[in-house]
């Protein structure tokens, strides 16, 4: 009688693991990506713009719509799994970028970020963060708005690179100044993100000995 209460006992506990779904189960990994975090907020406010009409300071009223598409792009690729960004040199010298700090284990997140340098001609690595490209206080770039506008960018300031994407910088053949690929980039400037923001020219980063992880040829 005992043996027939314990196979009972065994079988209906099967069955609630087959159907049950498991309380247990961990949230996806990206949900703890303070990147992903902060882009949801992001977008949520952008929303809540739209919904009541009201004005946010950086966009004029026909930007949002644009702005949240682009950004639910970008956590369309954290959803999939793409939880990095990605960094191409064109420019003919060597670049500043950002990526993770050493000794994180795969699974960890931060917010903070090292500095590495990217040699011309290379593109950093596959699933390895370029979280930002640093633009010399020498070095002038020309940035495309929302509107597709180009606009002029000082040095000594950081691009942001979103997830999901490849970061191209190439110089202008005639004028030499730095453009980029994308339109709507974010500019970082000392005080908006915790990381070393140097305050050095573009032959000071030409010296430095090339150590960014990057894709092979």
């Amino acid at each position: 009688m005992k043996t027939c209460k314990y196979i009972l006992m065994a079988v209906l506990l099967l069955v609630n693991l087959v159907f049950a779904q498991p309380s247990f189960a961990d949230r996806p990994k990206f949900t703890k990506n303070p990147d992903y975090i902060a882009l949801t907020e992001e977008i949520n406010k952008l929303q809540a713009a739209k919904d009541t009409q009201a004005q946010l300071e950086g966009y004029k009223p026909e930007q949002i719509e644009q702005a949240i598409n682009e950004l639910e792009l970008q956590k369309y690729a954290f959803e999939s799994g793409i939880d990095w960004g990605q960094c191409t040199n064109q420019t003919g010298k060597t670049l500043a970028v950002y990526g993770p700090e050493p000794n994180l284990d795969d699974d960890d997140y931060s917010q903070g970020a090292a500095l590495y340098f990217l040699g011309n001609g290379q593109t950093t690595r596959d699933r390895w963060n370029c979280k930002g490209i640093y633009l010399p206080s020498d070095v002038t770039a020309a940035a495309l708005n929302q509107d597709g506008q180009s606009a002029e960018v000082a040095g000594g300031v950081v691009i942001k690179v979103p997830n999901g994407t490849n970061l191209a910088l190439k110089a202008n053949p005639d004028t030499g100044t730095i453009e980029f690929n994308q339109a709507g980039t974010k500019i970082l400037k000392s005080g908006d993100v915790d990381w070393f923001i140097p305050n050095v020219s573009q032959a000071i980063v030409d010296a430095r000995v090339t150590n960014a992880p990057t894709k092979k040829a």
